[in-house]
């Protein structure tokens, strides 16, 4: 159930980001987005009774977007409370017109507190209106709205302005709050926060569901019960969406409480924080920490900037026609009927492609004048087609240092955390040479974080000049993944440096990228033979044959499958060489550790080609946690 809900979320995030990339879609969403922000925020209530949060909000924008934003929580003021919701209502106009008339203008500039000030007046003017008219309204009330205005106002403009860590964990509770009456989203926001965001966020979203009492269960001490339980090392990782549900009841049991409303809503929540990538807080900017974030930032940008404008330069076009009236006049100009050849005009572009065809006085001459300017066009092409592999590959190697530095600064914040591996592995593999220079080169390296990679770099042929490509690729790669940079971009650069030396086809590139923290592997293949995985349910053929990298920079890609050995499945990587497809289908292989097993099959498949053979052979097992 894990593996397809984490497909379908990746599939929904590819349609996402192709949507995304529709302007008239990236309109609507916004529309939606600060729409929908006022209308969510206008359920937000206190003691049961609704407050100008959505006013503040308001009050922050301008242009259409305090328009929207006001509309939307006019109706949402409607929706939620009914005619009671008037007063919210005359609060979304108010809080429009002041956006429209001082968002932009120099005295909400000079003056920071001119609009919350007009705020507190509009909420105080409305307010007493509504105590002169409706007898038995609350006076504490309307002083608690009276203070909520302008301070909600000063709070999205600063959050408008810098969103830092206290902010977002702010916007968060208040995200909370304004969902609670909506009871499942309520409790699922508050699942999300429990399982993926920080301990401060996750209080602030359980604070602003005790808020809105709309549950006896205290969630504040649901929250952080689940925070603290999601560092409990579970046999499976994927157990720690269950930790709200379970804190919940948990709770409830303890305090004599039974409210069964809120578990849907944050074992659901639960199960989305899982999937969501972990969050990273933004590194203060100071001290050499802070100005080593900014300049590679700052390098990633010119990098990209770098690549766009590469990109915007054209490559200047073959001009046929001066060919061709070159080969004209080298051939006619020594011809006395020149001037009145019929044969002349009807020479085209055409017989620069076909000089064979065309037939006129002396033959001989027009068409071996024409013959040179086809060689001609010929090699301008070719270098015309070089000049724009290595425009490719220059474009393809800035924008990949663009991600990687961006990449790098984003870890910056995350420099002291160690993540936790589950898993163990054990690797083995057996090769054997046709000659004494074996072209198969295996490797079995740590990367960063939990990621371990094994290559099988097969270089083509036999001998020593297989061996040496095979050994340069490797080590060459080896280097890029060691450093951090992603398997595709590395793979990618390969093929470049190959397709640039004209060695298409030199080496094969067989990479599993294995997360020793979940038990999943990435296999990425570029012209390498299939893998097998062996499971439970028999034996299972990994990857098709592609063809080698080297042969383009820009068209050709590497495959790449997603597969899972945390149940004690065992990978497979073969070269050329080892056809072990057979012997695998055999019948069922006992159990063998790795060595043993890439021993067995590099023995049976004896005999079978005539190039270097190597089995390598992958397991994960479960580590033992100690205290």
């Amino acid at each position: 159930m894990l593996t397809s809900m984490e497909t379908c979320l990746r599939q929904s995030q590819r349609m996402v980001r192709k949507a995304a990339l529709d302007p008239r879609i990236r309109s609507g969403a916004r529309v939606a987005a600060w729409g929908g922000s006022g209308f969510f925020l206008s359920a937000a209530a206190l003691n049961g009774s609704f407050q100008p949060l959505a006013m503040g909000l308001i009050t922050a924008m301008t242009g259409w977007r305090a328009l929207v934003t006001a509309l939307g929580a006019a109706v949402g003021y409607r929706v939620f409370w009914g005619n009671t919701g008037i007063q919210g209502m005359a609060w979304a106009a108010a809080g429009c017109i002041l956006a429209l008339l001082l968002g932009k203008g120099k005295p909400a500039e000079e003056y920071p507190l001119l609009i919350p000030a007009l705020t507190a007046a509009t909420t105080a003017a409305t307010g007493l209106t509504f105590l002169f008219f409706r007898r038995g309204a609350s006076l504490s009330l309307f002083f608690l709205r009276l203070f909520i205005a302008p301070v909600s106002a000063l709070f999205f403009r600063q959050a408008r302005e810098n969103r830092d860590s206290v902010t977002r964990w702010v916007l968060g509770g208040i995200g909370t709050l304004a969902l609670a009456r909506l009871g499942p989203l309520g409790y699922g926001a508050v699942g999300v926060f429990s399982v993926w965001a920080s301990f401060p966020a996750a209080i602030l979203a359980g604070l602003g569901m005790d808020l809105a009492r709309v549950t006896a269960v205290p969630m504040s001490v649901v929250v952080c019960a689940a925070w603290f339980g999601r560092m409990i090392p579970f046999p499976d990782p994927r157990l720690r969406y269950l930790v709200p549900g379970i804190a919940c009841l948990a709770v409830m049991g303890l305090c004599g409480i039974w409210d069964p409303k809120p578990l849907p809503g944050l074992m659901v929540g639960g199960l989305i924080g899982y999937f969501l990538p972990p969050q990273t807080e933004s590194v203060r900017r100071q001290g050499e920490l802070g100005v080593a974030q900014v300049r590679l930032e700052l390098t990633a940008g010119v990098l990209a900037q770098t690549q766009r404008l590469l990109l915007e330069v054209p490559l200047g076009e073959i001009d046929e026609g001066a060919l061709l009236n070159r080969a004209i006049n080298r051939s006619c100009g020594s011809c006395s009927v020149r001037e009145q050849c019929v044969e002349r005009q009807r020479l085209g572009l055409e017989h620069l492609y076909d000089p064979m065809t065309f037939a006129c006085r002396h033959p001989w001459q027009i068409q071996g004048e024409l013959l040179r300017a086809r060689e001609r066009l010929q090699d301008l092409k070719a270098d015309r087609q070089r000049q724009r592999e290595y425009r490719a590959a220059m474009v393809q190697q800035y924008r990949f240092l663009s991600v990687y530095l961006q990449r790098l600064s984003d870890q910056l914040p995350r420099r002291g955390e160690r993540l936790r591996a589950y898993y163990r592995l054990e690797v083995s593999s057996r090769s054997r040479g046709k000659e004494r220079a074996n072209g198969d080169r295996c490797l079995a390296f740590q990367g960063t974080g939990c990621r371990f990679y094994v290559l099988l770099c097969d270089g083509m042929g036999t001998g020593l000049g297989a061996a040496q490509e095979g050994q340069s690729a490797g080590e060459l790669l080896r280097q890029m993944l060691t450093a951090g940079f992603p398997p595709e971009h590395a793979l990618r650069s390969i093929n470049s440096i190959l397709a640039l030396r004209g060695q298409a086809g030199a080496v094969t590139l067989d990479l599993a990228e294995i997360r020793l923290d979940s038990g999943r592997v990435s296999l990425y293949k570029w012209g390498a033979a299939p893998s097998y995985l062996l499971g439970r349910k028999g034996t299972e053929k990994i990857g098709t044959a592609t063809p080698p990298p080297g042969i383009c920079v820009e068209q050709s890609r590497e495959t790449v499958d997603r597969l899972s050995l945390c149940r004690g499945e065992v990978l497979i990587l073969v070269s050329d060489g080892a056809e072990i497809g057979e012997i695998l289908r055999r019948g069922v292989i006992a159990p063998l550790p790795p060595g043993e097993l890439a021993e067995w099959l590099l023995k049976e498949c004896r005999g079978t080609g005539e190039d270097d053979a190597t089995v390598a052979v992958l397991r994960l097992t479960r580590r033992r946690l100690s205290a």
